[in-house]
C-alpha cells in the first residue's frame, strides 16, 4: 500500500480533530434539542484517537506498514467526522436560521453522498482502483438487492416525494381513516402525528402506490379547509328559509378556527321520504380543530332552526309516533303557559297587568335558544321582537363613530328588544350571548291584542321605555334626561305602529 500521508503534517490532523470537537460540542451547547446528534462523530474521533495511539505503539515497535495503515485509517475516520459536523451545522443550525425546513431524508442523503465520495477517494488515494471492487461484487451486490427490494422501495419512495414536493413535513395529510400533521420523513416511512398524540408510520414505498390527500396552503393565499355538515330536514320547512337559517346561524356566531371569507353557504343536496338533505359549508382555518369546530358549527345550526321552528327530519319509515291522552296532553301544556305566565310577571313592563292579559301574552311566547356567541339581534335589523332571558348571559354593545361600547348586561329575568315590539324602529344595539342563553320571544301580533284592548297601557309603557333608553344613553355619555317631549313622542310612535287611538 503506498504511504501517501507521509507528506500529510500530523499537526493538521491534530487541527481537523480539534476542530470537530470544538463545533460538535458548541452544537450540543447551542441546540440542546440535537444534543444526540453528534454521537457518530463523538465515535469516530473516538476511533481515530485510539487507531493514532495504536500507530504510535506499532511505529515505536518496528512495525512501519502497520502503522501507516493505521494512519491512513486515521485520516479517513477524522474527515468522515467532519463531514459529520459540517451537515448537522449546515441542516440544524444554518438552514433553520434561514427558515427553511428540510425532512430527515435531506440531511442522511446529502451525508451519504458526501461520505461515499470520500471513501471512494480515500481508496483511490491509497492505491485501490473502486472500479475492481464493483466489477468482483456485480453479483453479490444483485443478490443484496433483490432481498432488500422492500426498502428500498421505501427509499427510493422518500426520496421521490421529497423531490417532486408531494409531501412536505408539516402539512396536513388524510390517509383513509387516518388524519394528522406529517412531522419527518425517513429512509424507510414518513412518520405522521394524529390529533391524539399518536404517531403512525407509513411505509414510502405505500405512499407511492396509493392516493392521500394533503392540505397545503396555495400562494398569497391562508391555509383553508372546507367543511360539509349535513342535515335532514322535515319537508314541511320552505328549503329557502332553511338554507337562510343555517348561513346565518355561522355568519353572525363568533366560532373560533372558521373562516369570514370566504362566508358559509348552504345547499339542498337531496329530497327524499319526509325529509330534504341539507348541506352547511364553511372554511375551517386549522385542521387540528376539525372536529371541534364541526361541533361548534352544529350547535348552532341546530339552535338557529330551533328558533326558527324547524324540525330535523327522519326517513317516514323510522318516525315514531307518540300517542297521549287528552288529560296528559292539557296537564303539559298547562305546565308550560305556567311558566310563560311567571316569565310575562317578570316583566317590569307587563307586571301591572291583569292575569287574564298577562295569560295572553304568556300564549305568544316562543322559545328560541341560544349559544355562546351567537347574535341575538343585531343594532339596525328590523325585527318586532321582544326577548326575555330565562338562563344565561348576553351583552348589549352599541357602535357608533366612537367604536364598539359594551353598555349592559342582562343575566336572568331581564328582558330586551321592547323598542322594535313597540314602536317598529330598528335595534339601538347588539345583543350576543356571552353564554349558552335560553329566552322566551314575544312578536307584535300577541302584544297587539293586549294594547288594543287596553288603549291606555301605551302611556304607562312609554313612560317606562324612556326611562331606559335615558340609562342606556348615560352609559354613552350622554344626557340621562327624560323629558316629557321625548316620552310624547314615543307615545306617538307606538300609537301609530299598533294603530291605537284614544
Amino acid at each position: 500500500m503506498p504511504v501517501w500521508t507521509d507528506g500529510f503534517p500530523r499537526h493538521e490532523l491534530l487541527v481537523l480533530a480539534l476542530v470537530c470537537a470544538v463545533f460538535a460540542a458548541a452544537l450540543r451547547i447551542w441546540r440542546p434539542a440535537h444534543q444526540r446528534a453528534p454521537r457518530l462523530t463523538w465515535a469516530l474521533l473516538n476511533l481515530a484517537l485510539l487507531a493514532q495511539l495504536l500507530a504510535w505503539l506499532l511505529s515505536a515497535n518496528g512495525q512501519a506498514l502497520p502503522a501507516q495503515i493505521l494512519r491512513n485509517t486515521v485520516l479517513l475516520l477524522l474527515v468522515w467526522a467532519a463531514l459529520q459536523v459540517a451537515i448537522l451545522w449546515l441542516f440544524k443550525v444554518l438552514l433553520p436560521a434561514m427558515r427553511i425546513q428540510l425532512p430527515q431524508i435531506a440531511q442522511d442523503l446529502t451525508l451519504t453522498g458526501l461520505s461515499l465520495a470520500w471513501g471512494l477517494l480515500w481508496l483511490r488515494l491509497a492505491g485501490v482502483d473502486p472500479s475492481q471492487l464493483f466489477a468482483t461484487s456485480a453479483i453479490m451486490t444483485a443478490v443484496v438487492a433483490f432481498a432488500m427490494q422492500d426498502t428500498l422501495g421505501n427509499v427510493m419512495g422518500g426520496v421521490a416525494l421529497q423531490l417532486d414536493n408531494s409531501l412536505r413535513v408539516g402539512e396536513w395529510v388524510q390517509i383513509d381513516d387516518l388524519s394528522g400533521r406529517v412531522v419527518d420523513v425517513r429512509w424507510r416511512f414518513t412518520e405522521i402525528v394524529t390529533r391524539n398524540r399518536e404517531t403512525v408510520v407509513v411505509p414510502n414505498s405505500w405512499l407511492m402506490k396509493h392516493r392521500f390527500r394533503v392540505l397545503r396552503r396555495q400562494p398569497g393565499q391562508p391555509l383553508q379547509w372546507r367543511r360539509i355538515l349535513h342535515f335532514n330536514i322535515d319537508q314541511t320547512a320552505a328549503p329557502g328559509a332553511v338554507l337562510r337559517v343555517l348561513q346565518q346561524s355561522v355568519q353572525d356566531a363568533s366560532i373560533a378556527h372558521v373562516a369570514v371569507d370566504p362566508p358559509p353557504n348552504a345547499v339542498l343536496m337531496e329530497v327524499g321520504p319526509g325529509y330534504h338533505h341539507y348541506a352547511l359549508r364553511y372554511w375551517l382555518t386549522d385542521p387540528q380543530f376539525d372536529d371541534p369546530t364541526d361541533s361548534a358549527v352544529r350547535v348552532h345550526a341546530l339552535t338557529a332552526l330551533a328558533r326558527a321552528g324547524m324540525r330535523l327530519g327522519v326517513p317516514l319509515a323510522e318516525r315514531l309516533l307518540t300517542h297521549e291522552d287528552e288529560l296528559s296532553r292539557n296537564a303539559r301544556d298547562q305546565r308550560e303557559l305556567a311558566r310563560r305566565t311567571t316569565a310575562i310577571r317578570g316583566i317590569a313592563l307587563f307586571a301591572s297587568l291583569p292575569e287574564a292579559e298577562q295569560q295572553t301574552l304568556a300564549e305568544h311566547l316562543v322559545h328560541a335558544p341560544f349559544v355562546a356567541g351567537s347574535v341575538i339581534t343585531r343594532q339596525g335589523a328590523e325585527a318586532h321582537w321582544l326577548y326575555l332571558v330565562l338562563h344565561g348571559t348576553a351583552e348589549v354593545v352599541v357602535e357608533n363613530a366612537a367604536g364598539r361600547t359594551t353598555v349592559a348586561h342582562l343575566h336572568d329575568g331581564e328582558f330586551f328588544g321592547e323598542m322594535g315590539l313597540l314602536t317598529g324602529e330598528p335595534r339601538s344595539a347588539t345583543v350576543r350571548a356571552v353564554t349558552d342563553v335560553e329566552c322566551y320571544r314575544l312578536d307584535k301580533e300577541g302584544f297587539g291584542q293586549v294594547l288594543a284592548a287596553r288603549p291606555e297601557l301605551a302611556d304607562e309603557i312609554s313612560t317606562l321605555l324612556v326611562q331606559r333608553r335615558a340609562a342606556m344613553g348615560a352609559r354613552l355619555e350622554q344626557s340621562a334626561q327624560a323629558p316629557v317631549s321625548a316620552r310624547k313622542d314615543l307615545l306617538a310612535k307606538m300609537q301609530a305602529f299598533f294603530s291605537v287611538k284614544r
